[in-house]
């Protein structure tokens, strides 16, 4: 009797710890029983899809040729307020805009193996597909931020200007000093430090925390107000267009799991290594970051601005995490990198 109940106690285990570490596969568009394909798409060399939006003047009059990256719960048509900008500056500029799905979000197919490296060379065949030229722009907010580091790292040679914007940290990267990233680290709430060393230390355990219901697992995910300052809720109260359905209509794990894995695992480059992809001023990169920020803190961007003086920084005081929602600043840092130039 003993062996059959410990039999069946060691099955009931083991299926648990299956069920917790196998996630559900995710509703792939354009599959039987999966959402519909929408949006323009192009195959990628390894036979993903990557669906995209065009917005300002046409890429045949365009002087600025620009790739938008979203943030984290988001998609192609979260522009910040890149969609609002007058059409006279538009026009002035000469302003082409793509934003488009990440990997797992929207309408573009999950990438079980994304990494830093593997969405910049997203970025750059979406350039490439769309006739971009050798150089262009990117810009990319929250964790789409995080993104432009690995376009700065691999493919530098491509890029006309880079813009942060109000980029997520990754509190293991070994530029940070010890105590400056752990005293950033403990500003999280409690249930956010544990969900960012569970995606750290065992990403394999991710789906099961952020999934399980004993313990509060990730504030950021769930929208809650404690995470965002008092500007940000102003701000979320008047945006409307934010948080679609179809953002996450494949699936949390390929999403906001897999987001959480690569933005907070081990990393095959420290940013704070980084040399200057524009040592002739042909170019220049930007950092954007509110020194209320409640989800990033301000001083991790003060040590990357002091580690890279290379990066032009800019403080917005008074502002939380969706500063770029403000069409004035928004249009400020669309202008930044294009203006100096002339």
């Amino acid at each position: 009797m003993l062996k059959e109940i410990r039999a069946a106690l060691l099955f009931g285990l083991a299926v648990w710890v299956y069920q917790a570490t196998n996630p559900p596969p995710p509703k792939i568009c354009g599959t039987p029983g999966g959402p519909l394909i929408t949006a323009p798409r192009i195959k990628l060399r390894d036979g993903r899809h990557l669906a995209y939006k065009e917005h300002g003047v046409s890429r045949e009059t365009a002087k600025y040729k620009i790739i938008f990256v979203h943030g984290f719960a988001s998609m192609r048509h979260d522009t910040m307020s890149v969609a609002k900008l007058s059409a006279e500056v538009v026009e002035e500029l000469g302003l082409h805009f793509v934003s488009f799905d990440r990997p797992g979000y929207g309408e573009s197919d999950p990438h079980p193996k994304r990494t830093p490296e593997s969405i910049a060379l997203d970025i750059e065949e979406l350039a490439d597909h769309l006739e971009f030229g050798s150089r262009f722009y990117v810009m990319g907010f929250s964790m789409g931020g995080q993104v432009i580091w690995g376009c700065l790292k691999y493919i530098p040679h491509r890029l006309a200007g880079a813009t942060l914007i109000a980029p997520v940290v990754n509190y293991w990267w070994p530029g940070f000093p010890a105590n400056l990233s752990t005293e950033a680290y403990y500003l999280q709430l409690p249930q956010d430090q544990w969900t960012l060393r569970v995606a750290h230390h065992a990403p394999w355990l991710t789906y099961w925390w952020n999934s399980q219901k004993w313990f509060p697992a990730s504030a950021v995910a769930a929208g809650k107000p404690e995470v965002f300052s008092r500007q940000d809720l102003e701000i979320l109260s008047m945006v409307t267009d934010m948080y679609m359905p179809q953002t996450m209509q494949q699936g949390k794990f390929e999403t906001l799991h897999r987001d959480m894995m690569v933005g907070f695992g081990k990393w095959e480059f420290d940013p704070m290594d980084l040399k200057n992809p524009f040592p002739n001023n042909e170019g220049s990169v930007h950092l954007w970051h509110g020194d209320e920020d409640q989800m990033v803190p301000v001083s991790l961007q003060r040590y990357i601005a002091q580690r890279l003086p290379w990066i032009k920084y800019h403080e917005i005081s008074g502002s939380g995490h969706m500063f770029p929602y403000i069409p004035e600043i928004c249009e400020a840092m669309i202008k930044a990198p294009l203006l100096e130039k002339k």
